[in-house]
């Protein structure tokens, strides 16, 4: 199956596209100008021209428009959307679709209607031999599989987010093509009756410069406090490991890893973390890793670049007063 033809799913969130999406749609913009292909984008929300806009700029020559669906679920009217677009006549080679909830949703219903399979939790896409090859991270990322379709396409991808850099090409805004909606009958019924957005200062988890993370060797749910006074003085994010998310210390938005969030931020800073498998997956690919612990054979520090053996109680406190006395 070749990549000429690549459509972008561009989830939106206030008006523009997710981090994620731009991330793909930069891949996508390298993949197809090897093969001498395009690639369009897929979006949604009240604000198309904004949306073409950015999808342009990061290499999109088209944006299909499913328009404003108001509180419905995106999933059942996206994948609609979608598979009328290809009954009609349009034949991507290959659907990239970002590991939200959304993306999620959307793809597997993409798949029930056009009838293909789906390659999930992809963390790199690369030309082989004119087919397009997906790698997965397995074992706790400790090994790389690949795989690819082997009958036509449209191939559908599901990737995780920070797999691929974002960078703009500064291309014009892409031309707006609708991309209207069928009838759902029941499976469009369903609304969206509240949303909640998360309480937070500081930037967000998957997109900070700086994340400070937490593990197990805080001791306790008071010791996170210093986490987050240490992250805000950094002007990053709080993170954690798996094990004080299970153990109620801090919500699972916080989570780092191979079941929470993929970080790649200029620093990382791991504090009590063991360096599981699981986590190691989720930061791994961070530019500059710290890791505080007082265990010298802890596995976290077979991966950074800086390693303190010491007792976070004693590492953290000291840190957080010379940056304080900086200020």
């Amino acid at each position: 199956m070749s990549a000429s033809n690549i459509w972008v799913v561009t989830e939106p969130s206030g008006g523009a596209p997710l981090p994620v999406a731009l991330e793909l749609l930069t891949k996508a913009r390298s993949l197809a100008a090897a093969g001498g292909g395009s690639v369009s984008a897929v979006g949604w929300g009240a604000d198309a021209s904004s949306m073409a806009a950015a999808a342009g700029e990061y290499g999109a020559a088209t944006y299909y428009d499913v328009g404003d669906i108001g509180e419905q679920l995106p999933g059942p009217a996206v994948a609609a959307a979608i598979a009328s677009l290809i009954a009609s006549g349009q034949s991507p080679d290959v659907i990239l679709i970002g590991a939200t909830y959304d993306g999620r949703d959307i793809a597997g219903r993409l798949s029930a209607r056009l009838d293909r399979p789906v390659i999930t939790n992809v963390v790199g896409l690369e030309d082989s031999g004119g087919s397009l090859q997906s790698e997965h991270g397995i074992f706790g990322g400790t090994q790389v599989a690949k795989a690819r379709f082997t009958a036509d396409g449209p191939g559908l991808f599901v990737v995780r987010a920070k797999s691929f850099a974002a960078e703009a090409s500064g291309g014009s805004p892409a031309q707006v093509g609708a991309a209207p909606v069928p009838d759902l009958a029941a499976v469009g019924s369903a609304r969206i009756a509240a949303r909640h957005a998360e309480e937070r200062s500081g930037p967000k988890l998957d997109e900070a410069e700086v994340v400070v993370s937490g593990g197990r060797g805080l001791g306790d749910k008071e010791s996170y406090a210093l986490i987050e006074e240490l992250a805000k003085l950094l002007n990053g994010a709080p993170g954690a490991s798996r094990a004080i998310v299970d153990a109620g210390w801090v919500p699972y938005a916080y989570q780092v890893g191979q079941t929470g969030k993929t970080v790649k931020p200029n620093v990382y800073i791991a504090c009590g973390i063991s360096g599981a498998t699981q986590h190691m997956v989720g930061m791994k690919s961070s530019k500059n890793i710290i890791a505080i612990n007082k265990d010298e054979q802890a596995p976290i520090f077979s991966i950074a670049d800086l390693g303190i053996v010491g007792d976070v109680h004693k590492v953290l406190p000291k840190l957080i007063e010379a940056l304080k006395s900086r200020a």
